[in-house]
């Protein structure tokens, strides 16, 4: 059997002036964000950052402080989660031990006292769509990690929702089920076409399965845009620590000239590079942070980064030199995977005034001249 819509669904999703305060406390401060109708978006940021309070607030598992909530047009803030189309998957898997896999997806329709012939209709449908077809008449005690968690999405999907929210999904399988899952969610969404929120801590899910990426902190939306624009072109300081491995390496500089190529940096140990972003003139000799990706370091004998070689790692087609603290931060570099390195080799590097990220003292970054001019 092939999965059946039971039609045309609208299920954008508006946030306006969302808050979240537990007494004092901000978990979310006010957030307006846009899900456009089966958008895949993925919710990232470090533990504590407020991205499962955002999803529980969706979901009606939270009351808003502030703000309103709309799905498909339809005001949803003051509704009950029963009512708001969504289903939730959860990273306990939150299985019924005593039930059968058929039984476990087929709940929520049975609590919703629909026809015997369509819940069976619709469980042999799910299972299909997640290879647990062969499962369906054991209970959860015998499943593997992956299996469960496939069962807990086909519990959420069988009701059709507008909206499907899974929050850490993935935390609890170890690495090689992660990739597998990964690759039977992307799969999922192509198929089910519905508007998807995903939650997690790992940018590596967000880069490989998000339409767009919200990126987290301190109770706060930093980013919002298509995973390689928020990689390459981190709108703050927070989004370009959270997303990226091994991370951005990140140094403490000085603007020494500001002219029409950008900006001339001073680095701690007296050296210089060149970064082709635009940097207000009475920034001049103001401390900011320079950011630069591992892989945009080019090994060159003059280059104005450097340090000895403390650990270096080989992983198939990519390489990377970690090297000592003394520009005072510590640097990752990647290099070809034929280089030959040695532990205690001192390399150096350059890199092309394009590729340098700049922070300013706020930490929000300085717009690069490229964008300017395509702006422009």
């Amino acid at each position: 059997m092939r999965w059946r819509s039971t039609g045309a669904r609208v299920s954008a999703i508006e946030l306006a002036g969302l808050e979240k305060r537990f007494g004092a406390q901000a978990a979310l401060h006010p957030t307006d964000l846009s899900i456009g109708d089966g958008e895949f978006v993925v919710v990232v940021g470090p533990s504590g950052c407020g991205k499962s309070t955002l999803l529980r607030l969706v979901a009606g598992l939270e009351s808003p402080s502030a703000g309103r909530i709309t799905i498909g047009g339809r005001d949803v803030t003051d509704v009950d989660p029963a009512q708001r189309g969504i289903a939730m998957v959860f990273q306990s898997y939150a299985l019924y031990p005593h039930l059968t896999v058929a039984e476990n997806i087929a709940f929520p329709l049975r609590a919703a006292r629909r026809p015997r012939d369509e819940v069976r209709a619709r469980v042999q449908a799910a299972a299909e769509m997640l290879d647990l077809v062969p499962l369906l008449d054991r209970r959860p005690a015998a499943l593997s990690g992956g299996q469960r968690q496939r069962v807990s999405i086909g519990r959420a999907i069988v009701r059709e929702p507008q909206v499907l929210l899974l929050d850490e999904p993935l935390s609890n399988l170890d690495a090689a089920l992660r990739v597998r899952m990964r690759h039977e969610i992307a799969r999922l969404h192509q198929r089910l076409g519905s508007t998807m929120v995903y939650v997690t801590h790992d940018h590596v899910e967000a880069m490989t399965l998000a339409e767009r990426i919200v990126v987290m902190s301190a109770g706060r939306v930093e980013q919002v845009g298509p995973p390689l624009e928020v990689y390459h072109r981190p709108a703050t300081l927070e989004v370009a620590r959270v997303i990226g491995s091994p991370a951005i390496n990140l140094l403490p500089v000085r603007v020494s000239k500001v002219d029409e190529e950008g900006a001339l940096l001073a680095l701690p140990d007296g050296r210089e590079c060149r970064a082709a972003v635009r940097v207000p003139s009475r920034l001049a000799g103001a401390a900011v942070t320079l950011g630069i990706r591992p892989e945009h370091l080019r090994a060159a004998d003059a280059g104005p980064f450097g340090g000895r070689v403390e650990l270096f790692e080989r992983l198939g087609p990519l390489s990377f030199a970690h090297l000592d603290d003394t520009l005072p931060s510590a640097l990752v570099a990647q290099l070809p995977s034929d280089r030959a390195v040695m532990l205690g080799e001192t390399i150096r590097f350059t890199v092309d005034p394009a590729d340098v990220r700049l922070f300013d003292p706020d930490g929000r970054a300085f717009p690069d001249l490229a964008t300017e001019s395509v702006a422009a």
